[in-house]
């Protein structure tokens, strides 16, 4: 953490800080191909899953982590 820089984040945009440092996480240990393939995964999971209506509670979730690893991934 000492390498990156450590800005003021608003209370309402903190969980979404801590999801993308997370993220981040999982993709420099695994490496970006690895993380974008886990990321299309995720949204196939979350879609598949969300298509009843008490799946959708996780599937939503799932598909937009799994996005977000895509894109994490890829930039």
């Amino acid at each position: 953490m000492s390498a990156m820089h450590k800005h003021h984040i608003p209370c309402l945009l903190w969980p979404f800080a801590m999801l993308w440092h997370l993220l981040a996480a999982i993709v420099g240990l695994t490496g970006r191909f690895i993380a974008m393939i886990l990321g299309l995964v995720f949204i196939c999971v979350g879609v598949i899953v969300s298509l009843t209506l008490i799946g959708a509670i996780v599937g939503i979730p799932m598909a937009f982590i799994g996005l977000l690893l895509f894109l994490k991934g890829i930039f």
